[in-house]
């Protein structure tokens, strides 16, 4: 039931109560009255009558006669007859005890109530007796009246009720819909009832209002403060409910795990594959701790934290170390190969010196031992040189020097430097250098460096009487620069590494040409310093093409 359904109910049944109350003791109160009145009234006439009758000669005619003119039943007792008759009277024995009585009764059952009473005097006791009817009339049409008055004071009182409760009900309602609208985050509008004590509840609420605003401003700051935070994270992040629902996954658990901004994360219990992962699902969301646990997933290595949060779920910080184990296996082969490189031309250096130390060979095997020292010597002068310019390039240090350079007359100038070997292969350069390709802002020696290394790889791998064409062309804002043979080629398989320090898809031919393993690699970070990107096409048995495109 509402409240204003309450209020009016509750006034009803107050005014029906104290209606009814107030109906039920002036009836008592007024038939009392009536019949106290009449009591004394018969009373007087009892005197007067047992005056009469005492000074009568006929006592029985003076008895009617006076029942005549007062309509009433009058009787009189002598004291033998009152003595009798007191036994079932209580009005003749109060008589005979303190001179007057009275008592209400009825004759029988279907008889109306009568009202007796006796005066006790000279000529014995008198008693008038009156039919409680005139009584019973007046109190009924008075309680008929007093019924009326009470159900129009309750229709009233009803009604004023119902306008009291509703001058109540409303503000309250509308307060009721402005703390719907602060729940629901809209502006509220508050009533105006004047009434004091709900204006003052209607300003408790503004004030709580405002104070709300003020706090889910600082909770909405600190949540986007929060937000932007893990979302700025390297580390991955997720957060689950105590069921193993994902409530939050920053953008690099995501990306970690495979799933777009936009794409729904499935439970914790659900979202890995691997064996270990779930384990360690399982532990966190049963209340242990996981720290520093390394799994491999999906070709990565993560490092995992996790950390229950009772009964509010867990949260887990995924580490990709990927990246780090690559280095670390990079250093560790780095170290391996420059050991490696260094080790094969020191140990002839060392052992055709120990060699001249030890013997005394003629002048020819001399010579022939000290050129093969001063070789391996060069070569590892140019082993040492190409590490600290790759190192030199990839800390950062070295900054292109721009300049106009002349494609065609660098690519003269290299091929010069290696004309020798050339000849001696039986090689031969073909140059095609388009209109609009003449030149290219870049750094003079860093394109002949890449230049060189080029073509001296594609002489390496170039048989008797190869082809080795050097190409360039204009494509808008771009300049594509290639160096091809016609060569052994390099297997698909190994097309993707080329470009890493040491590697080789050949290695024993490698070497014995004398190739330190740093060329592709160094130009790779030349072209790459000049804002350009290079990369490698070849058929086994056919030959190479190496692109470079850089920024024209």
């Amino acid at each position: 039931m509402t409240f204003a359904g309450r209020l009016v109910a509750g006034t009803v049944l107050v005014l029906f109560f104290t209606i009814a109350i107030l109906v039920w003791t002036a009836e008592r109160t007024l038939q009392r009255n009536l019949q106290d009145e009449l009591a004394r009234t018969l009373e007087v006439e009892a005197r007067l009558a047992e005056t009469a009758l005492a000074t009568s000669s006929n006592q029985p005619a003076t008895l009617a006669q006076l029942a005549e003119r007062s309509g009433r039943r009058v009787e009189l007792f002598s004291a033998a007859d009152s003595a009798d008759m007191a036994v079932r009277a209580p009005e003749l024995e109060a008589a005979i005890d303190s001179g007057v009585g009275r008592d209400v009764r009825r004759a029988d059952a279907v008889s109306p109530e009568e009202l007796h009473v006796a005066v006790k005097g000279e000529a014995g006791i008198v008693r008038i007796t009156a039919s409680m009817s005139q009584v019973d009339g007046v109190v009924s049409r008075a309680r008929r009246a007093m019924l009326a008055a009470a159900l129009v004071a309750l229709l009233i009182g009803s009604g004023l009720a119902f306008l009291a409760g509703r001058s109540i009900v409303q503000p309250l309602t509308a307060l009721a819909g402005a703390a719907r609208a602060i729940a629901g985050g809209t502006l509220p509008r508050f009533p105006r009832s004047g009434i004091p004590d709900i204006d003052g509840l209607v300003q408790a609420v503004r004030q709580m209002h405002r104070q709300l605003d003020e706090r889910f401003a600082e909770l909405r700051s600190e949540q986007a403060a929060s937000a932007a935070l893990v979302e700025s994270m390297l580390e991955g992040v997720i957060a689950a409910d105590g069921r193993g629902r994902i409530t939050t996954a920053n953008a690099a658990a995501r990306r970690m795990l495979g799933y777009e901004h936009d794409e729904s994360v499935p439970a914790l219990q659900a979202l890995f594959r691997s064996k270990a992962a779930r384990e360690a699902v399982e532990e966190v969301l049963g209340g242990e701790v996981v720290k520093d646990r390394q799994l491999e997933l999906d070709g990565m290595i993560l490092l995992v934290n996790a950390r229950p949060l009772g009964e509010d779920g867990a949260v887990m910080v995924l580490h990709d170390l990927t990246e780090i184990r690559r280095l670390e296996t990079v250093r560790r082969d780095f170290v391996a190969n420059v050991s490696h490189e260094l080790k094969t031309p020191l140990t002839s250096i060392s052992g055709y010196a120990e060699t001249l130390l030890a013997d005394t060979p003629d002048a020819e095997t001399s010579r022939r031992f000290l050129e093969i020292i001063v070789g391996n010597a060069r070569r590892m002068q140019r082993l040492v040189d190409d590490l600290l310019d790759l190192s030199r390039i990839e800390s950062g240090r070295w900054q292109p020097h721009v300049e106009t350079v002349d494609i065609g007359a660098t690519v003269r100038e290299v091929w010069a430097t290696l004309a020798d070997r050339a000849s001696a292969q039986g090689a031969r350069l073909v140059m095609d250098v388009q209109p609009g390709a003449e030149a290219i802002e870049a750094d003079g020696d860093a394109l002949r460096q890449v230049l060189t290394n080029l073509i001296d790889n594609s002489l390496r791998y170039t048989g008797r009487d190869g082809t080795i064409t050097v190409r360039a062309r204009r494509d808008g804002a771009r300049l594509e620069l290639s160096v091809a043979d016609n060569g052994v080629g390099i297997a698909s398989e190994h097309l993707p590494r080329i470009f890493e320090r040491f590697y080789r898809a050949d290695p024993s031919r490698s070497r014995e040409e004398g190739g330190t393993g740093l060329g592709l690699s160094i130009v790779k970070h030349l072209v790459e310093a000049h804002g350009g990107k290079v990369s490698a096409e070849s058929d086994m048995g056919r030959g190479t093409r190496i692109v470079c495109v850089l920024p024209a």
